[in-house]
């Protein structure tokens, strides 16, 4: 082991690695800076990926994480990059999201993963039918011959015996065919269409790219951790791990290990944000000058996606920012602390309160049906000022030509309670 990895563990403070998440998440930048394309494309490298979900209730997830960063954020921008430019491509990190092309071949291994494992999952097993290897050749010569495809293009309407007419005989093979070939890297997002994938040939979308071989093992697994400590800060191998879902977690420890002898990283303890016992994480042996480098975080109030990724990882956000946030969309309504599409609140560096909104899009309104506080905040009409500006430009964004803020609650020990 190096002398640089014998020496005594560091100690950070939770500001300190919230410092560092913020940074490398873009959360300490100034939001009214560039929005143009080259701008987002560097802002979604820097972050790594911006998760993509169906959701709508306000707007869709990575529009809400890139606008929470970025007053000028436009849609259509975003569009352009993944459509036109192709500098971003749709694929799966924890989830469906918008990821640099440049790193496209890294996701070589994870293709052939799911090429292994999908077909004797039970999930895919049940909707491909008796003889997936027809169907999945039947869409692939489809698209090859007649071009990109959307999965409702293969609803074909029957008509029984009976003379009930069944359109939906045909979809789910298909469709799941479609999304087995995407996750395999045969097929591509080319483009949406209300929402919709509509694939086509990767040798097609992204012919460059396509052409590149897989990076061998080790340079993979060395890419994912480098990559996803650079964005976490500080990490532990299993949040490493999460970042990417790229890399076993023993390959992750055996990565750090070999780390912390080179002198690359080092071993961290963090005391949590309540004042608990501290937890040991890793943080590149560079970290006390990205620290000194990181900003303080504008003091200013932005409403964060419930996909943002400094919240995403719920054990982290409680340790780092004594926040407990739960996505609570499928969770049983009477179950729900706070309600179907919370959003949390930063503050500074501060996860200062959560709301519940809704945009009802028929009067142009968005409604904030309840704004709950976090317990131990210091209220001002300044605090208040600047969530309730964070308000107005979400609404702003969004489209909405006004906005409420219905009642105030303070959350007390996990339960929310009405407000003096």
């Amino acid at each position: 082991m190096s002398s640089r990895a014998a020496h005594a563990v560091a100690h950070l403070t939770a500001g300190q690695a919230r410092r560092l998440l913020l940074h490398a998440q873009a959360l300490t930048v100034d939001p009214r800076g560039p929005a143009h394309a080259a701008a987002i494309n560097q802002l979604i490298e820097r972050m790594g990926f911006v998760q993509v979900d169906s959701i709508n209730v306000v707007e869709r997830a990575h529009h809400l994480i890139l606008a929470s960063r970025l007053d000028g954020y436009r849609r259509e921008t975003l569009a352009h990059l993944l459509e036109q430019e192709r500098s971003l491509f749709e694929h799966w990190t924890h989830d469906a999201s918008v990821i640099p092309t440049k790193w496209f071949a890294q996701w070589r291994p994870r293709f052939e993963r799911y090429r292994r494992r999908d077909p004797e999952h039970p999930w895919w097993k049940a909707r491909m039918g008796p003889d997936p290897p027809s169907v999945l050749a039947e869409v692939l010569e489809r698209v090859e011959r007649g071009g990109a495809i959307m999965s409702r293009d293969f609803e074909k309407p029957r008509t029984d015996p009976s003379g009930i007419t069944d359109k939906w005989w045909q979809w789910k093979p298909h469709k799941c065919a479609l999304e087995h070939l995407w996750r395999c890297g045969d097929l591509a997002v080319a483009r949406r269409v209300n929402f919709q994938k509509v694939y086509d040939l990767t040798s097609r979308v992204l012919p460059e790219h396509c052409a590149r071989p897989a990076p061998a093992p080790p340079e993979h697994i060395d890419w994912a951790c480098r990559s996803a400590l650079d964005r976490l800060g500080v990490a532990t191998p299993r949040e490493i791990a999460r970042f990417w879902h790229a890399v076993d977690l023993a390959d992750i420890r055996t990565w750090c290990d070999a780390a912390l002898t080179r002198g690359e990283v080092e071993t961290v303890e963090v005391r949590p944000a309540d004042g608990g016992e501290p937890w040991r994480a890793l943080a590149p042996a560079d970290w006390p000058q990205r620290l000194a480098k990181a900003p303080a975080a504008p003091r200013r109030a932005r409403i964060l996606s419930p996909f943002d990724p400094i919240v995403r990882d719920r054990s982290r956000a409680l340790r780092l920012f004594d926040f407990d946030f739960r996505f609570e969309a499928f969770v049983p309504a009477p179950r729900r602390r706070f309600g179907y599409y919370v959003m949390p609140v930063l503050d500074g560096d501060r996860l200062v309160a959560r709301i519940d909104p809704k945009f009802d899009r028929d009067r142009g309104v968005l409604k904030v049906r309840c704004l709950w506080w976090e317990a131990g905040m210091r209220l001002s009409d300044a605090l208040e000022s600047r969530v309730q500006a964070a308000v107005a430009r979400l609404a702003r964004f969004i489209g909405a030509e006004t906005w409420t803020i219905g009642r105030s609650r303070i959350n007390r020990g996990g339960r929310a309670h009405q407000g003096g």
